[in-house]
């Protein structure tokens, strides 16, 4: 076996491959936070599960899928040469395996906020592996793995190559796309717009889940920079961007609501680390700072019409990982530097980078609300993907898990066993005393 010295590059796959595989629980708590006391376990648990499940697809063969020998032309990979991995062991390439694992893991537990407090646990748990291997695996295929919108794909070769440094379309436009498709298969919560008890329980719990969430981002974006100029232009706009966007959204919530709120703080955060994320190595930090504010106050207006369509998307996986994963991806097509590759057309590049980004984030949208629809439909018209509503009621926590995330004063909490449901005595009776919904 051929022993490769370990170098300070090997060394900072492994670092940045931690700081994403860390964002995962990051958003478990993030999530955590923003549903219901009587919701938070299973908020959490969908994040966990995803880590099992993804973890266990891609080593055997989702890694093969998003770069393997083309299948259908060019949509996705072969799941055989690198089935378990067995063709890299004992080559570094196993670093780059671990690192790409963490970015699938993360995507699939994404989508889990927009169906909050009223999904079957159990139908979450084969969705996730499903749509891991249907969608993101062949998605990553056609955006970084030689497939459909690279140089030489299909579409690649025709219109150019899709920018998409980190994964604003394999992973934040994938998700929120997939996000919706749920939404529309599985249905509002029970009250949804008019029960007042559906906001944040912990707020704290939010913010330390943002805090670790923007922690990881430099590992998710500057991970697989190629020079140390390359990533220091990465690390200083994965700073400013989401800096710019939460100033976005707070101005946004100050214009609109007369106030700006925590949750607004953590949420513009958010929004632009997902705006900088296709884009993080290809433009300006001035240009970051514009994408991000942008961003910060499309994803603030975009969450607020949620209660005007009807639209339960619970913790605003459509409002933020959608729409600016969308206004990051194609922003490219305006601002990226030549410097960098493919010029923009603020740069002197023409309209063809434009017309490429707008054409790759159609493909993406296509294939990934197909290809969901069909699994979740599936799901829904089997085992069913909706709990019943008076286990909504009751909590999801005691009827999906047997477990309360909070003994309260006046709770009987412990008192539950598994196979006896007491309605009412559980952490469901704490609501603070914030009366309105979050986002109006």
């Amino acid at each position: 076996m051929h022993i490769v010295e370990i170098t300070a590059g090997h060394v900072w796959t492994i670092v940045a491959a931690a700081m994403v595989f860390f964002m995962t629980p990051g958003l478990a708590l993030f999530y955590g936070g923003m549903t219901r006391a009587k919701g938070v376990l299973n908020m959490m648990m969908m994040s966990f599960i995803s880590i099992a499940f993804v973890s266990v697809v891609w080593v055997l063969w989702g890694y093969s899928m998003s770069g393997g020998d083309p299948l259908l032309g060019g949509l996705t990979g072969s799941p055989v040469p690198s089935f378990a991995l067995a063709d890299i062991m004992g080559s570094e390439d196993l670093l780059g395996a671990a690192y790409g694992g963490t970015f699938a893991i993360i995507t699939v537990a994404l989508i889990s906020g927009a169906i909050a407090d009223r999904a079957r646990f159990g139908a979450w748990a084969v969705f996730v592996p499903v749509w891991a291997t249907l969608v993101y695996a062949p998605l990553a295929y056609m955006v970084w793995g030689g497939g459909l919108l690279t140089e030489d794909g299909a579409v690649g070769s025709a219109i150019g190559e899709a920018i998409d440094f980190a994964g604003g379309l394999v992973v934040h436009i994938n998700a929120g796309v997939a996000a919706l498709i749920l939404i529309l298969i599985v249905g509002a919560r029970q009250g949804f717009g008019k029960d007042p008890s559906q906001r944040p329980h912990n707020l704290p719990l939010v913010m330390l889940g943002a805090a670790i969430l923007w922690f990881g981002w430099f590992g998710f974006n500057a991970g697989a920079a190629g020079t140390a100029e390359q990533a220091g232009l990465i690390w200083i706009n994965t700073l400013v961007a989401p800096s710019a966007a939460m100033l976005g959204w707070l101005l946004t919530e100050r214009i609109r609501d007369k106030h700006a709120t925590s949750l607004g703080a953590a949420s513009g955060a958010v929004a632009g680390l997902v705006a900088i994320t296709p884009a993080c190595a290809n433009v300006s930090p001035v240009w970051a700072v514009v994408i991000g504010f942008v961003a910060g106050i499309c994803s603030a207006l975009a969450v607020g019409l949620k209660y005007r369509m009807r639209m339960d998307d619970s913790l605003d996986v459509i409002g933020v990982h959608l729409v600016s994963g969308v206004v990051g991806t194609v922003a490219l097509g305006f601002v990226a530097l030549p410097s960098e590759g493919t010029a923009g057309l603020f740069y002197g590049g023409g309209s063809g980078l434009l017309l490429t980004q707008v054409v790759a984030v159609l493909v993406s949208v296509l294939y990934c609300a197909v290809l969901t629809f069909v699994i979740a439909f599936v799901i829904d018209r089997t085992i069913g993907f909706r709990i019943p509503e008076r286990d909504e009621i009751d909590g999801i926590d005691i009827t999906q898990h047997a477990e309360s995330g909070y003994a309260l004063a006046g709770d009987a909490t412990g008192s539950f066993s598994p196979g006896r449901h007491v309605p009412g005595r559980d952490a469901a009776s704490f609501e603070p005393g914030r009366s309105e919904p979050v986002h109006s």
